[in-house]
């Protein structure tokens, strides 16, 4: 289960709709299909082993390791968003001289009452 938030500066993880299936589709199918062929390319090129054993030692780990992965991905793209488009604060005390990202501001949840 990834965490709601950053724990060091409350910088929220949680986005729209869809927003995580490019790091489930793109960054996890990419590194897991990266890792099967370079298993493969050792097994066949270098060990020689033959090929029922290289397709089932290929095969095996991609889909543990995908499922192992798929949170990291999640990190991990979040961590490219956050580099390339930085949350700069404005009005909630943030600094926009030294791009420093800073948390969102919270919303006020006090009840209201009437005058």
């Amino acid at each position: 289960m990834p965490l709601d938030g950053c724990p060091r500066c409350g910088y929220p993880f949680e986005r729209e709709a869809g927003y995580f299936l490019m790091p489930i589709f793109a960054v996890n199918y990419g590194v897991g299909a990266l890792l099967g062929l370079v298993i493969y390319l050792v097994l066949d090129f270098v060990l020689h082993l033959p090929i029922w054993l290289v397709l089932t030692l290929t095969i095996i780990p991609i889909p543990l390791f995908n499922i192992w992965f798929a949170r990291h991905s999640k990190a991990l793209f979040l961590a490219f968003d956050l580099f390339f488009d930085p949350h700069h604060g404005d009005d909630n005390g943030g600094d926009r001289k030294s791009g420093s990202p800073t948390a969102p501001k919270q919303p006020d949840l006090a009840p209201v009452t009437k005058p």
